[in-house]
């Protein structure tokens, strides 16, 4: 008989994992890019990019209640398809690798604050090698360390948020008076780019948020799955927009928005410039483990989603081998192998490389979370019974559906690097083609269809 991925993350786990997976370079660093095209008024942006986010969980939960066990991949394999399956499967694990390697190069960049005579190349790799080891354990082991390395970030902003509204409103001292509100309009208004520029940095919000889904990829390593994931899916919404939308307030009313950036994290430049130095270091810490964590869940996510894969014959069938403590190895090592490969790139042509690899994730997670959306469309009316229903079916789904369409039309209208879109279409092509030359595994086909309803 053979093995099975262990059933042990806890509900506790689960909260955290979906934070710690969306809390990393896109908030400590890409926020400050946000700011730069959209101005104050980037904070539409990212409750646009919330509300949005909210119907997509919504769905997942809806789907993980009715369909027990089976993660948001095969959820879109029942739904759309083997075809569908395969080309959204490797398209989430070419954007999670993307997002690791980019991780690790800036956890190796902060890390260099604190050894600044080793060599940043060195660090990174010290990085991924601590990242491997933490995923060749048991899954419990990995959910536990998780937990407490989000729980860092999390108290984190917490404080950077309270610490920002004494500053913005009271002041920090009397020859550096309270700032108030008059950060929000003093350059060019509320929105200097116009609405040109909350539509053009929507890109880079919605990959900042993406990263929530990862927790459909749990569902086979969780206890009574179909009881804890709509309440964990549910409540984590709230909890991610919050921590953007208020401490994206707080940078941009201490610190004017066209000053914002630079190659600094913003959060380092806000403490810096109302002189507090010291708190500014141990930021620089808490990012480095921000970075760490996302890293972190990123390789679970890519790990599992090839065993995933594998299992319904949209991989090579190694993928599905397990250690001796139930993790899948060969996943785990071929997404380290592309990592390094990804670290590597990123140290040979740096910027350029960095930024043409952030606009794949971005226009990819668009597309996922379309492609959730449409999966609990197509999969509602099989359902025989389950304990969540998405309100206003499916007049919400659509419009969902709509605005993700509407928003990665304009963003490849608006963005002045195509270049981006190129590449992020380029990969979903070569998989449609190679969508066609697959033998999908006509077990999964047979008993999971959509001719028979959920046991």
């Amino acid at each position: 008989m053979s093995r099975e991925l262990e059933q042990g993350l806890s509900s506790r786990h689960l909260h955290m994992l979906a934070i710690g997976g969306t809390i990393g370079a896109g908030i400590f660093q890409g926020s400050a890019d946000s700011i730069t095209m959209a101005g104050p008024g980037v904070v539409f942006a990212y409750l646009v990019a919330g509300i949005i986010l909210f119907f997509v969980m919504s769905s997942l939960a809806e789907m993980a209640s009715a369909h027990p066990g089976v993660d948001f991949r095969g959820l879109i394999h029942k739904a759309l398809g083997y075809r569908v399956s395969f080309v959204a499967g490797w398209m989430y694990w070419t954007n999670w690798v993307i997002v690791i390697a980019v991780e690790i190069v800036a956890a190796g960049s902060f890390l260099n604050y604190f050894f600044p005579t080793v060599p940043i190349w060195m660090l990174s790799a010290v990085c991924a090698f601590g990242i491997l080891l933490l995923n060749l354990l048991s899954v419990r082991v990995f959910g536990e360390v998780e937990f407490w390395l989000s729980a860092v970030k999390v108290a984190m902003l917490i404080l950077f948020v309270f610490l920002g509204a004494y500053l913005l409103f009271l002041g920090g001292s009397e020859s550096d008076p309270a700032p108030g509100l008059t950060n929000y309009t003093a350059v060019d208004g509320f929105f200097p780019n116009g609405i040109t520029g909350v539509i053009t940095c929507l890109v880079i919000v919605i990959f900042s948020f993406g990263g929530s889904e990862m927790i459909g990829l749990t569902l086979s390593e969780v206890k009574d799955s179909q009881l804890v994931l709509p309440k964990v899916l549910r409540g984590v919404i709230v909890r991610i927009s919050l921590f953007y939308i208020f401490p994206v307030l707080i940078i941009v009313g201490l610190v004017p928005w066209n000053e914002v950036g630079n190659g600094e994290s913003p959060f380092v430049q806000v403490l810096s410039t109302v002189g507090l130095n010291g708190a500014a270091s141990v930021m620089n810490f808490v990012m480095l483990v921000a970075l760490l964590s996302a890293a972190n869940s990123g390789m679970y996510a890519t790990s599992r989603l090839l065993y995933s894969l594998a299992k319904d014959g949209e991989a090579p069938r190694f993928f599905t081998k397990l250690s001796r403590r139930n993790v899948p190895i060969y996943g785990i090592f071929a997404s380290t192998v592309f990592l390094c490969i990804g670290v590597y790139l990123s140290f040979v042509a740096q910027e350029k490389v960095f930024s043409y690899l952030m606009g794949i994730p971005g226009s990819s997670v668009i597309i996922i979370w379309m492609l959730i959306i449409l999966s609990q469309i197509r999969l509602r009316k099989t359902y025989q019974e389950t304990a969540l229903y998405l309100s206003f079916h499916p007049i919400v789904s659509w419009i969902a559906v709509g605005s993700l369409g509407a928003i990665l039309v304009a963003v490849v209208i608006t963005n002045p690097n195509i270049m981006h879109s190129v590449i992020a279409f380029g990969i979903m092509a070569i998989l449609i083609v190679c969508s066609f030359f697959l033998r999908t595994n006509q077990k999964f086909t047979n008993q999971d269809s959509l001719s028979k309803p959920s046991q």
